[in-house]
């Protein structure tokens, strides 16, 4: 079982009985956690948790590696968070906490990038996270290295791991993602090659750039949903290698 949910001390933890996901795919359901807090009206806020998971590959022979990066934006999230992961649940490692007043759930799948989906939807499920507060993190090389870009939904890009994720949402795509850009492989440079490849050392640098600016988009996120701010952050990370 996984720790009790560390929430702020103004918070109570309720367990609605509602399912958000259809009910072929829901394990039981023991726990949803859900935080309220009061309004400065007197009335109670409720907040829906979130499940935010990295994607990448279990083992230290993938450790650095550009298919990782998903893994590393959750240690981020993590550390900065303060939010320990150090309980296995449905083939994942995660963690329970909070962001601000509202709780988080943290997870890397360990069983492979191509077979994500098989810790995603059971965590979602037993936790009854609906799908808009699913958010995906993981390597995209469609953009150029260490650009981060926010979206509310996608497809999958043909990359595997959100494939598989995909899979195991009844193929549903409208859940988030929290892409990190890796750019695309050089000349004829065979592509399964290139993504279990470590970065270049400019390469990693901005990378490390881009996972110190990750924690605070997600909290934006979390905390404001895709608004103004997001859509400031999306226009700054496109542009901010560029020089004037």
């Amino acid at each position: 079982m996984l720790h009790s949910l560390s929430a702020p001390t103004n918070t109570f933890i309720t367990y609605p009985k509602n399912p958000c996901f259809g009910r072929r795919n829901l394990a039981p359901a023991r726990l949803r956690a859900s935080a309220s807090v009061s309004a400065p009206n007197g009335s109670k806020v409720e907040y829906t948790p979130w499940l935010i998971v990295g994607l990448g590959n279990p083992g230290n022979k993938y450790h650095g590696t550009r298919h990782n990066v998903g893994f590393e934006m959750v240690d981020q999230i993590s550390q900065e968070e303060g939010i320990v992961m150090n309980t296995i649940q449905s083939k994942a490692l995660v963690g329970i906490g909070s962001i601000g007043e509202v709780p988080v759930l943290l997870a890397k799948p360990q069983a492979y990038m191509n077979f994500s989906g098989e810790s995603v939807g059971p965590l979602a499920a037993y936790y009854q996270v609906p799908l808009r507060h699913i958010l995906l993190v993981y390597d995209e090389m469609n953009l150029p290295n260490g650009i981060l870009k926010l979206q509310p939904k996608g497809g999958h890009g043909y990359h595997n791991g959100v494939k598989s994720v995909i899979e195991h949402l009844d193929g549903r795509r409208d859940f988030p993602r929290f892409c990190i850009g890796i750019g695309n492989p050089p000349g004829t440079m065979d592509m399964k090659a290139f993504l279990l490849q470590k970065f270049s050392s400019v390469e990693r640098k901005q990378v490390d750039v881009a996972l110190e600016q990750g924690p605070e988009a997600v909290r934006a996120l979390l905390l404001g949903g895709f608004n103004t701010r997001i859509t400031r952050f999306n226009l700054g990370q496109k542009y901010k290698f560029h020089k004037v």
